[in-house]
């Protein structure tokens, strides 16, 4: 039986027993890496019979003195827990149903014991208010990394270009506030503020803005030039390097990683202290550096970080892994609420988005903790305008019937470019796995840090923060906007003036400059974040997808509005724009243009429209959003169903039964278990008559990470299900605790022990590690069927049987395979890359 090493990674690591088996083979009962394990065997239930005083004896065993009931499916615990149960491998999927038993009966226990005393009430309080707590905590940090963030990364992106002489702390924008020696014009220009020429060449230049403006000579234009990409390589090495050496885990978004995560899926490490600190510090470098990515997405990877270590706090969550991803599934929300300064779209975004299971509960609590981190970035105020987010705006002028065909157009666009940046992207991380160039992370960064650079500088669209640039597209015009994209003309005295912002005015030299310059920086955008998401850094994509969205959005915004004013006689036109008139609003084709870019990428619907809609502070906007979104999900799913987290999902071979994903074959549980026809007989136990030499000798000789437990080999009658590491753990803590424990001593599952002879050694009893409840379906039962049982009850494994009979098992890792096979893939090739 060939075997199959699931996990190969740098940086990965199992926390096992020397004695259990690390590898796995196609036809396991339990996924070594968690695509399926046991479904009702607790990990916390007791391993051997530590109370028994006799080999036949009856076996009564109880958990702080509280008897369980049979129909709880939870069998016996131990007084004396044993270290290592309860808890989960790394790379495993942990156990849905046993975990909210555990819960039940945790808290039927709290309620039976809070009569008896004020302890025990004040006890019960405690733990059915820690779920508040756990989310206040979350929220809180969420909202103070996040504002942290915000400050480090302007201040560090501003430092490419100069350096404030009076406070070394400030960025440009801050250095200018108190000087009184800047013009409304060029309120970005004070003498508190040097360039690195300035400083460097000893020139007395003031900075020029970021219009196409020349510099006072070439010798300062290539000194900041050369500045300009020396800090840019720097931020991306140094990000690179502490990303490899300290936490692998905090490079990219964390998006993928958080949704396998919120399903059940176990990895050890992802969410901890060191990838908190290392993804905050290097966050703030990766946005710094200039790249084309965004720190929205791993913001979501920060709070839930954070709800992973508050949860600790809490026994109630971490001795529970279905209620720890409640906390997770809130802290998700807490993150969009600060990324974007939208608590209600962060709790959609939760819901539709990343996660698994998502009850009412949660959703309270998930938005009370984007409340607590939105009103904490309130506080702290990074931007200095009072808002959650650098791009607020708000516009006035309504939209009309017409403008939902460019609004459409916009949402085709959309789905074009996010199935376009799918397929692009996972080709060339594919490519990266494949070559020797995915090898060497850290030169894969500076050259695309370095490309980055040099292309971006030239151009003020490209060379400023993405988020300054989507505030720029956002922003209405106005006799307090000075960017080029308001430079209209007006005729005043037969004589061109000066900028006007009003609508309805002819385009002015500038306007025409800033679309041939938005028009390179929508090239340069699209290509340059294709190579950009994967690297080792974290990588967010929410910001760059809207960034290109914006760019074509307000391209078609001025065009319409450039065709209202010359023909505004024209039909469509006529009625609702005269001359004169606010008609067109090209920020808001900008802002609708973000939406279905962001949404053609990650084939979000009701959360983005939620998240926009809470940028402008407007209901009047909804259906245009609506309208373009929706569109662009349908363009995008014409090309293919899956997003681009659910790509990378895929792409990395983690154990994620999408709940989106339809399964319409018409196959049996018979076609699809395993053994094979082909395959060896399934390996089993049986329930009275093995001696322990004989258990171990059926672990030493199989991969298998968990046995069906059967009457006896003739009858082939189901009793219920162990678990290899169970098993390893109970033999080896029998041979330590009890005395008389053989090899040749009888292991068995049933309540009592069978007759042996007086001189017999002492049986070994491994009832209470026996899960008497495993789930089973028949060999007739459609396997659509079993997808939906899989994804609703969140099994790791089934057993198939006959007329009561077993015939084989199915987990979740030979329903992915299966799912492949009908897609017409070669599911080795997908599966754990």
């Amino acid at each position: 039986m060939e075997s199959e090493q699931l996990f190969n990674r740098k940086g990965y690591y199992r926390n096992s027993y020397n004695s259990i088996a690390s590898a796995s083979s196609d036809e396991e009962l339990l996924d070594g890496a968690g695509v399926v394990m046991d479904f009702h065997t607790s990990e916390d239930d007791n391993l051997l019979d530590g109370d028994a005083t006799s080999p036949g004896s009856n076996y009564v065993m109880s958990n702080g003195g509280g008897v369980m009931s049979s129909t709880t499916h939870l069998l016996d615990f131990l007084e004396e827990p044993i270290p290592g149960v309860g808890t989960y491998d790394d790379f495993h999927t942990i156990d849905w149903v046993r975990e909210k038993c555990k819960d039940r009966e945790r808290h039927r226990k709290i309620n039976a014991k809070k009569k008896e005393s004020a302890w025990e009430f004040t006890k019960s309080l405690y733990d059915a208010w820690s779920g508040w707590l756990v989310v206040t905590l979350t929220g809180l940090a969420s909202g103070a990394l996040a504002g942290l963030i915000d400050i480090a990364a302007d201040w560090l992106n501003d430092i490419k270009e100069g350096v404030c002489l009076n406070a070394m702390w400030f960025n440009h924008e801050q250095c200018c506030w108190g000087s009184n020696e800047t013009t409304f014009a060029e309120r970005d220009k004070c003498p508190q503020w040097k360039s690195w020429a300035g400083l460097i060449l000893g020139q007395e230049e003031l900075i020029w803005s970021f219009y196409m403006c020349s510099p006072d000579g070439p010798g300062s234009y290539i000194m900041n030039y050369f500045m300009y990409i020396y800090w840019a390589l720097s931020f991306a090495f140094l990000a690179v390097l502490l990303v490899k050496v300290f936490a692998p885990y905090a490079c990219g978004s964390g998006i993928p990683e958080i949704k396998t995560i919120l399903s059940g899926f176990i990895i050890r490490g992802y969410l901890g202290k060191w990838t908190l600190l290392i993804k905050t510090v290097t966050l703030v470098l990766a946005v710094a550096s200039g790249l084309s990515l965004g720190k929205e997405g791993p913001l979501v990877h920060v709070a839930c970080c954070c709800g992973n270590i508050f949860s600790y706090l809490f026994p109630k969550y971490s001795k529970n892994e279905a209620k720890k991803r409640e906390v997770l599934s809130a802290a998700s929300a807490a993150g969009v609420s600060v990324a974007f300064g939208a608590p209600i779209g962060g709790v959609l975004f939760s819901l539709e988005e990343v996660s698994y299971y998502f009850p009412l509960k949660t959703l309270w609590r998930s938005f009370f903790a984007a409340l607590v981190a939105a009103f904490v970035l309130r506080s702290i105020n990074p931007f200095g305008n009072s808002r959650l987010v650098l791009f607020y705006v708000e516009y006035h002028t309504p939209w009309y019937l017409f403008e939902l065909i460019p609004f459409i157009l916009l949402g085709v666009f959309g789905g074009l470019w996010g199935a376009f940046f799918i397929k692009a992207n996972i080709a060339w991380c594919r490519r990266r796995k494949s070559t020797r160039f995915g090898k060497y992370p850290i030169l894969e960064v500076i050259f695309v840090a370095a490309i980055t650079a040099v292309v971006a500088f030239p151009n003020p669209y490209t060379r400023q923060n993405t988020s300054e640039l989507i505030k720029e597209l956002f922003t209405d015009c106005g006799p307090l906007e000075s960017s080029q994209l308001c430079q209209y003309r007006s005729q005043m005295n037969g004589s061109k003036a000066f900028v006007d912002a009003s609508p309805n005015k002819p385009a002015g030299p500038g306007v025409y400059a800033a679309i041939w310059q938005l028009c390179l920086a929508l090239i340069f955008k699209i290509i340059m974040t294709i190579f950009t998401f994967g690297l080792k850094v974290p990588a967010g994509l929410f910001i760059p997808s809207m960034a290109i969205g914006a760019i074509a959005g307000r391209i078609v915004g001025i065009a319409v509005e450039q065709l209202a004013y010359y023909h505004h006689d024209w039909l469509v036109f006529r009625e609702w724009c005269e001359v004169g008139t606010d008609c067109i609003t090209p920020g808001l084709y900008a802002m609708v243009g973000a939406a279905a870019c962001l949404g053609g990428v990650t084939r979000m619907t009701v959360s983005l429209v939620v998240i926009v809609f809470e940028l402008t502070g407007g209901l009047e906007y909804i259906v245009p959003l609506m309208a373009a979104v929706m569109t662009s999900k349908w363009v995008g799913d014409a090309f293919g169903r899956e997003g681009i987290y659910e790509s990378h999902i895929r792409l990395n071979g983690y154990p994620f039964l999408d709940a989106k994903e339809e399964f319409t074959h018409t196959t049996l549980a018979r076609e699809v278990m395993r053994p094979r026809r082909s395959d060896p007989p399934l390996a089993v136990l049986t329930q009275d008559d093995l001696t322990v030499e004989e258990l171990q000798g059926i672990i030493n000789e199989t991969s298998y990470n968990g046995f069906p437990v059967i009457v006896s080999k003739e009858s082939q009658r189901l009793v219920g299900f162990a678990l290899r590491r169970d098993i390893t753990i109970a033999i080896e803590n029998a041979r330590r605790k009890q005395e008389g424990i053989l090899l040749t001593s009888r292991v068995y599952f049933t309540q009592h022990a069978p007759t042996l002879p007086a001189d017999s050694p002492r049986p070994l009893k491994l009832r209470s590690i026996l899960d008497m409840s495993p789930f089973t379906v028949t060999d007739h039962t459609p396997m659509e069927i079993v997808v939906d049982i899989f994804r609703k009850l969140g099994l790791r494994q089934c057993l198939v049987t006959h007329n009561g009979r077993l015939l084989g098992i199915i987990t979740k890792k030979d329903i992915l395979r299966h799912m492949a096979q009908m897609a017409n893939q070669d599911p080795d090739n997908i599966m754990f890359n």
